[in-house]
């Protein structure tokens, strides 16, 4: 049982992508309680989209900069140069989130699937962005 554990501790630390996947995932679960719930009080699904990312955006760089990208996180005045590229990314992101929003609405996508498909766009261009850019 103690070795089964620490493999998957192993694994859990050799893959960035597995512990991008669950800051995600902790951070996706803020931003669609946030985006249906102001969705049900009628504002507009771009709107919402948008206020749900962004805070979605502050929980990924709490688990991002603490666990995900353990080590690359860096000091003094280059982590605030840090901070900023990850806000850019997080604009790159949310740039296509309220796009994509916007356009399937607008061709009467119901707001789930708008959504979902802003979601996988995202995550993609984002996770580059990140990875390669970010916490090289």
């Amino acid at each position: 049982m103690e070795r089964a554990i620490h493999s998957a501790l192993d694994i859990w630390h050799r893959f960035t992508l597995s512990r991008y996947l669950v800051a995600s995932v902790a951070a996706l679960a803020v931003d669609v309680a946030v985006y249906f719930a102001l969705v049900g009080l009628n504002l507009s699904t771009a709107i919402a989209s948008g206020v749900g990312y962004s805070a979605g955006i502050m929980v990924h760089w709490l688990i991002s900069s603490q666990i995900v990208f353990v080590g690359k996180v860096r000091e003094g005045i280059a982590k605030h140069l840090q901070r900023a590229l990850f806000a850019g990314s997080a604009l790159l992101g949310l740039g296509i989130t309220v796009g994509v929003v916007a356009v399937l609405s607008n061709f009467g996508s119901d707001p789930a699937t708008a959504k979902l498909v802003a979601i996988i766009i995202s995550f993609i261009a984002v996770y580059a962005v990140r990875k390669w850019g970010v916490f090289k």
